[in-house]
């Protein structure tokens, strides 16, 4: 997944996030998190690849996660 995170507009900065863990809490009654961790730099412009343990939902596009 290709997570793109505010204040980060450089492939250096977006580096510096690799190895960050990640997670999301779904929208439904059960309130699970899914976590993944940050694999690496995507493009120039500061996106990062995440990696997540299980496949992510569709609803997932373009809502917000956390970077810890």
């Amino acid at each position: 997944m290709i997570v793109h995170v505010d204040g980060v507009d450089s492939a250096d900065k977006a580096k510096e996030l690799v190895g960050k863990k990640v997670s999301w809490k779904t929208d439904g009654k059960a309130g699970k998190v899914l976590e993944g961790k940050v694999a690496s730099a995507h493009g120039g412009k500061g996106a990062v690849r995440v990696i997540f343990a299980t496949g992510m939902p569709g609803q997932c596009i373009g809502k917000e996660v956390l970077v810890e």
